[in-house]
């Protein structure tokens, strides 16, 4: 349920974005989103479906980035994305370690349409 408060902010970082940029059609976004976040793909993109109705959204195509989960180990340095099962460090067996990636959530993207007014070059304003 967590993902339709955060998609309304998605929706609404990209409206405005195209009200600055004077886009008549917002057709993609990009998000990035980590391993770790919790936020569910499926879900972003339901919510999306019915909140960007009757919107410049309307219709544009939410493509989904996943970062996979990474640690540190504070021993060795070494950084790692873990196998199932174990987080221990591969490279000097240590468990001491902390989270060094995939927790990303962001809106990495938009693409939009614009209706470009044709300059007639005899005319001076």
């Amino acid at each position: 349920m967590h993902e339709l408060p955060v998609t309304e902010s998605i929706l609404n970082i990209a409206l405005q974005y195209a009200e600055r940029e004077r886009a008549t059609h917002i057709t993609d976004l990009f998000l990035v989103i980590g391993d770790l976040s919790s936020i569910v793909d499926d879900s972003i993109q339901f919510y999306w479906d019915i909140i960007s109705r009757d919107t410049l959204a309307e219709g544009a195509i939410l493509h989904f980035e996943r970062v996979p989960m990474q640690m540190a180990c504070f021993d060795c340095g070494h950084t790692y994305r873990p196998k199932p099962g174990t987080l221990s460090c591969p490279g000097c067996g240590s468990t001491t370690v902390q989270v060094a990636g995939g927790e990303d959530f962001r809106l990495e993207a938009i693409t939009i349409e614009k209706d470009e007014q044709p300059v007639d070059a005899g005319s001076t304003i």
